[in-house]
């Protein structure tokens, strides 16, 4: 039964031909388009860490929140 209602539903598929609604290769085109724009967004943001200066960090020796990764810092004053 499976054979044959696989076999139907090929000869079906064979006897409606659906025409694309463009060339096969706009869809890549379009897709390639896509990504080149998604790939310059994700640039334009690559030197975004670049424009500031580095600023020394403040540490607040009244902090309510004991922080195991200060490094030693909290004790320079």
């Amino acid at each position: 039964m499976l054979y044959s209602l696989g076999s139907a539903l090929l000869a079906n598929e064979a006897l409606e031909h659906t025409e694309l609604p463009m060339p096969a290769i706009a869809y890549g085109l379009i897709a390639m388009g896509v990504l080149l724009t998604l790939m310059i967004v994700a640039l334009s943001f690559s030197n975004v860490r670049n424009r500031h200066e580095a600023v020394e960090e403040h540490i607040d020796p009244h902090k309510q929140h004991v922080n195991n990764h200060d490094h030693g810092e909290a004790n320079r004053h």
